[in-house]
């Protein structure tokens, strides 16, 4: 993935008002991100815990920015998955979140929401390459080559991105 600048990311969001783009915390850490490893870049808001972002390259066009939240109640719940719905990538100790994703257009305006648990800290171009590991013990071993693991991924994306984007169309 390409860097991409604060302006770029602002523009990006789909899914809430320009004010709201505009009032967003930029990771602090954006020029020194691993870009060339990342197939997406998201993060978590420090000041708000409960509040996260993703930004995806769009092929041949503009990045898609979407904002997430914790799930309500999903902190609560006992069986939650530790399994990412994007990477596929185990966590143990709650490292995976159900993030709700407001959708874009009138039908998020009226509170529709779509969701998938997600890398708690959205680090999952990280883990598929092996840059970063989870708390468990022993990562799955998979026969799919890295390539085969990022165009999962990234099928997983778009597939979440396209539920988000779909009443807006």
């Amino acid at each position: 993935m390409d860097a991409l600048t604060d302006a770029e990311i602002r523009a990006s969001f789909v899914n809430c008002s320009k004010g709201e783009a505009k009032r967003i915390s930029l990771p602090r850490d954006l020029p020194e991100m691993p870009w060339a490893d990342l197939d997406f870049v998201g993060w978590r808001d420090p000041g708000a815990p409960d509040r996260a972002y993703l930004v995806s390259p769009a092929p041949g066009g503009d990045p898609v920015g979407l904002t997430l939240r914790v799930a309500p109640g999903a902190r609560r719940n006992l069986l939650r998955s530790s399994l990412c719905g994007l990477c596929l990538t185990g966590h143990g100790g709650g490292g995976v979140d159900l993030l709700a994703a407001p959708l874009a257009g009138p039908a998020g305006r009226q509170g529709n929401t779509v969701a998938l648990y997600m890398c708690a800290d959205l680090a999952c171009s990280l883990y598929i390459r092996g840059k970063k590991t989870t708390p468990l013990v022993r990562r799955m071993e998979e026969t799919l080559t890295l390539d085969e693991r990022v165009a999962r991924t990234r099928r997983n994306l778009d597939a979440f991105l396209g539920k988000v984007t779909a009443s807006a169309a």
